[in-house]
């Protein structure tokens, strides 16, 4: 299980990354809702690392808020399964 969500999150910051490289290309872009998918099926972490990191989507007022949402609830998802 714990390799399951390392692996997710380094995908969702990979594919963050990509996805800032593209924009800064003007390339075909990983679209928002796969971004936030990935995030919410477990890779905020990575995600939001990526967000600030790659100062990606910082001005998405959708990704300011969700991504540290999803954190929050998978830290306490995690908090629960650990009692």
């Amino acid at each position: 299980m714990e390799y399951c969500i390392i692996a997710i999150n380094i995908i969702a910051f990979i594919l963050y990354g990509i996805d800032k490289l593209n924009a800064m290309r003007n390339a075909m872009r990983v679209p928002e809702k796969t971004l936030l998918a990935l995030a919410l099926a477990g890779g905020s972490a990575g995600a939001l690392a990526a967000v600030y990191i790659f100062r990606h989507k910082t001005k998405k007022r959708l990704f300011t808020i969700l991504l540290p949402l999803f954190l929050i609830l998978h830290l306490s998802l995690l908090a629960y399964l650990a009692l």
